[in-house]
């Protein structure tokens, strides 16, 4: 990478720096705040137009800085997307909408995504399949993989910094592996990738614990939004299991969303309702402080991008055991911070069967009783 590009990284930093505290100022005098509720951690109203700094800096960066470095057609096209995403977070943001009106929001960006950018997920490929065409399902497939990533986001954006950090954690790993792993004609597409993390890194120390202005569901929608488009490219001919690959960098939203769907089907409650019982809650409730619970999600993100980069210099037998290792060694964390309730935390419960005489006689007692 150029000294040159690194000065219009840096550049591009700066402007998002200076532009967050003047957001921050046009969020409250517009009342775009969030409101202290049942199910906000803020005491106070907080400004929370957090996401127009960065997509304006992106916006003047790769059109400006980058310009003859990100072609023109290939970007304006996902910035259209991205602008219907800002202008849906913004109103929801401002009057609340309900699931139905934000989901035709993403729809419609998706939409533009797949017939406007020519952006979509047409096949992918796994052990010992191959490579898989989609055909006919690549459209619901794409639709699928922006909505499921976008409101993935959207759902850790709970505490102070959690859903920047692991944004730019996941996006600059995404880049690290499409800037080394794809073919020199599309690097442009890498370096979009970091033109978007240094727009996020100009608003972050504004968001950290503690946060002066929030993302919002302007920002959170669009940083899911933008990875999904960008993790359709970026890892696209990447590795021999390129499914598998964005799932695991982007292995906190995405599994924090498996189980908050499973827990409010489990408790017949509908998938859009909101509840206090994602990660960064039940570090919170096992004694966390705000920041320490926020880093341990940003080392468990590190954990889950470390593994996707090692699988792309494995044989397929070592990316299996890799996965396989890092499932049970996710699963055994979900299960004791108490994420996966008790009955079925079948791993915890073979540890305790084996290391846990007392336990062990009441489990044998109970079975022969039977």
């Amino acid at each position: 990478m150029s000294f040159g590009l690194i000065i219009k990284y840096f550049l591009t930093f700066l402007i998002a720096l200076v532009l967050t505290p003047i957001f921050k100022i046009i969020s409250v005098q517009t009342g775009l705040v969030d409101n202290p509720n049942a199910r906000r951690m803020n005491q106070v109203p907080m400004p929370s137009a957090g996401g127009l700094p960065i997509f304006i800096t992106f916006t003047l960066s790769s059109l400006i800085l980058f310009r003859g470095v990100i072609p023109f057609d290939y970007i304006s096209k996902i910035l259209l997307g991205g602008l219907i995403i800002v202008i849906t977070g913004l109103l929801d943001d401002k009057f609340e909408l309900s699931p139905k009106q934000k989901s035709l929001g993403i729809l419609l960006a998706a939409l533009v995504i797949y017939y406007v950018a020519d952006i979509r997920f047409n096949f992918f490929t796994a052990p010992l399949l191959g490579k898989i065409n989609l055909a006919w399902l690549s459209l619901p497939a794409t639709i699928f993989w922006i909505f499921g990533i976008t409101n993935a986001v959207n759902l850790i954006d709970g505490l102070d910094g959690l859903a920047a950090g692991v944004s730019m954690i996941g996006l600059t790993t995404i880049g690290v592996i499409g800037y080394f792993f794809l073919h020199s004609a599309t690097a442009f597409i890498s370096l979009t990738i970091f033109c978007l993390v240094a727009s996020i890194m100009g608003f972050f120390p504004y968001n950290f614990h503690p946060a002066k202005i929030y993302l919002g569901d302007t920002g959170a929608l669009f940083l899911g939004f933008m990875i999904a488009v960008l993790s359709l490219q970026g890892l696209k001919n990447v590795t021999f299991i390129s499914l598998i690959t964005p799932l695991l960098i982007l292995g906190v939203p995405v599994t924090d969303t498996f189980f908050a769907m499973v827990r409010r089907k489990a408790k017949k409650m509908p998938i859009s309702v909101a509840d206090k019982q994602h990660l960064h809650h039940r570090l919170l409730n096992l004694g966390f402080t705000h920041r320490g619970a926020v880093l341990t999600i940003y080392a468990i993100a590190v954990l889950f991008s470390f593994t996707a980069l090692l699988i792309n210099y494995t044989s397929q037998l070592g990316t299996i055991v890799l996965i396989v290792a890092m499932v049970f060694a996710f699963t055994f964390l979900l299960e004791l911070i108490g994420l996966i309730s008790e009955k079925y935390s079948f791993i915890t419960k073979t540890f305790r069967l084996f290391g846990n005489k007392e336990y062990r006689s009441q489990v044998l007692h109970k079975y022969f009783k039977k």
